[in-house]
């Protein structure tokens, strides 16, 4: 014999369902840190960058350069490599099958894009890794991408900018994947001896084989507000050590202030920073500031839905 609440769950069910729908898909998006319901078209002109906490929120690699680049005179590089399963190699799904899953999701080959282009009208090289592609783990395509883009600035002799997101070397690939860490280390001294500059820049996340190679080898190694950075994950340090970890650790914060970056740059002011920077140490012309991100008359049409979760920590 079915009781009350039985009774009413179907008419809460269908009143949930209605509530829920009305809120227009893709219009809104909510902060991982705060909890408030950001309008899409603003923090699209927010560069991803939550308006009431400053929350940097992950972009995707192609964004990423969007947001860096100029928009005249890029060229994508090395964009017809694809990765295939050399070693059959298969878990609880077939790598060739995951490789294709990711590609549909993100619309990309691999976990790396690579670009020549301008910033604020300095020449330079730039790659960026996906995170939503295998959580940007590097393998043989990224590690050869990365290559082939820091041998174009070592051939004009222009600066490489490095934008990483990535949770290490690609497991599906084994040896293969852990020689990447190696390979763009040699090209990154050969930059180191011809005195061309390189510039990491470390998003969130960072971790593993990436953190442990390229990610850290910049001649200025700089970070995004409160990115997650590190070798092994906390918990797993926790375990090794038996000790408790201290708050914010491996946040960009508690990193910049035990000496292993040079610099946290808020996302709005990455482009002139580094355009700043690359100017004095390649004798150019200092760039122009850019104007403030002005968010004024952007209003949505339908207030935002309210929050029943809590916001995350």
């Amino acid at each position: 014999m079915s009781n009350w609440l039985d009774k009413i769950m179907p008419s809460m069910i269908r009143s949930d369902s209605k509530q829920r729908t009305s809120v227009p898909e893709g219009l809104w998006k909510k902060c991982p840190k705060c909890g408030a319901f950001l309008y899409k078209p603003e923090l699209d002109k927010n560069l991803d960058v939550c308006p009431k906490c400053e929350h940097h929120l992950r972009v995707s690699a192609r964004r990423r350069l969007d947001i860096f680049l100029d928009e005249d005179g890029r060229e994508e590089i090395a964009a017809e490599l694809e990765p295939w399963d050399r070693l059959k190699f298969k878990d609880s799904k077939r790598y060739k099958e995951r490789l294709a899953q990711n590609q549909k999701a993100t619309g990309e080959k691999d976990a790396l894009i690579a670009m020549k282009g301008r910033t604020l009208g300095i020449p330079l090289v730039a790659v960026s890794f996906e995170f939503n592609f295998l959580g940007g783990s590097m393998g043989q395509v990224v590690g050869e991408k990365f290559v082939r883009a820091a041998n174009i600035a070592l051939e004009e002799r222009i600066p490489l900018v490095c934008f990483s997101a990535s949770g290490g070397a690609r497991m599906q690939e084994a040896i293969l994947s852990l020689m990447q860490m190696a390979k763009t280390a040699a090209v990154l001294e050969r930059m180191k001896q011809e005195g061309i500059p390189y510039i990491s820049v470390l998003t969130d996340p960072v971790f593993g084989g990436v953190s442990a190679s390229l990610a850290m080898l910049g001649d200025l190694n700089i970070a995004e507000p409160y990115a997650l950075i590190g070798f092994a994950g906390p918990r797993v340090i926790e375990q090794t050590v038996r000790e408790k970890l201290p708050e914010g650790f491996q946040r960009s914060e508690f990193l910049l202030e035990h000496g292993a970056l040079d610099m946290i740059v808020h996302r709005h002011e990455m482009r002139f920073k580094i355009a700043s920077v690359l100017a004095k140490l390649t004798g150019q012309d200092q760039p122009e500031a850019e104007a403030a991100i002005d968010l004024e008359g952007i209003k949505p049409d339908q207030p935002a839905p309210e929050s029943t979760d809590a916001p995350a920590s």
